[in-house]
């Protein structure tokens, strides 16, 4: 209630009750719940691990300057029922890096009010250096993507895709201020699109001979195991 973005949302605008929000919460838990146990064992195992990963989240912000990378261990997926941690743990800590990059973007818009309430984020921690150390996070990113890249055998239209978004992501860090909120705004969402032009080169580049799909016969059904 204390903080501008978040004071007109329906529980801290007193919109709704605290027991209705923990009812709506249950209801979505339920569905979540029902479409991870049409999945393999493996992938629900996972599911129930990032549960404390994502009630930790909020709660490290008054701990550590570093929530955002608590909030990027939060993010992951998986298509078959098991892991080639060749591939997964590099684009995996990519992920952590990129969402750790794109919400202390978004924390620069609020620094006065995480002042007040007294939360922390690697935007309060690094403040006039931020863009320093984005540059920083963004190298660490693309050399792990390279490397997932590499192992999953991509080809040149990831590369390429790769080198693009390199260049435009190294454009949006130059030019960000982080002192004006909208100029934060408008990087934030261009890093959205960003994102889907590395999906695309994910796609395009990886090799026809492993692109294949599951026949399903009268086996029972275990779906997205593997769709890719």
């Amino acid at each position: 209630m204390q903080v501008d973005r978040t004071a007109t949302r329906p529980l801290a605008a007193a919109k709704i009750s605290q027991m209705q929000a923990l009812f709506f919460l249950g209801g979505q838990r339920s569905l979540v719940l029902e479409a991870l146990l049409c999945l393999n064992y493996y992938i629900i195992a996972l599911g129930a691990a990032s549960l404390s990963q994502v009630v930790t989240h909020t709660l490290m912000k008054s701990i550590t300057y570093w929530p955002q990378l608590v909030l990027g261990l939060t993010f992951y997926s998986t298509v078959f029922g098991s892991c080639d941690w060749s591939v997964c743990l590099p684009l995996y800590f990519s992920g952590v890096v990129w969402t750790s990059i794109y919400d202390t973007i978004y924390a620069h818009q609020v620094l006065d009010d995480d002042i007040r309430v007294g939360v922390k984020s690697i935007a309060l921690r690094f403040q006039e250096h931020t863009n320093n150390w984005l540059s920083g996070l963004m190298m660490a990113m693309m050399l792990r993507l390279v490397v997932a890249g590499f192992n999953a055998e991509q080809t040149l239209p990831y590369y390429a895709t790769l080198w693009l978004f390199t260049s435009h992501f190294s454009g949006y860090i130059y030019t960000l201020d982080i002192n004006k909120p909208e100029d934060c705004w408008k990087k934030l969402i261009s890093i959205r699109n960003l994102g889907l032009l590395l999906f695309l080169g994910i796609v395009c580049g990886k090799k026809e001979d492993t692109l294949y799909f599951q026949e399903f016969d009268t086996a029972p059904f275990t779906p997205f195991q593997p769709l890719l």
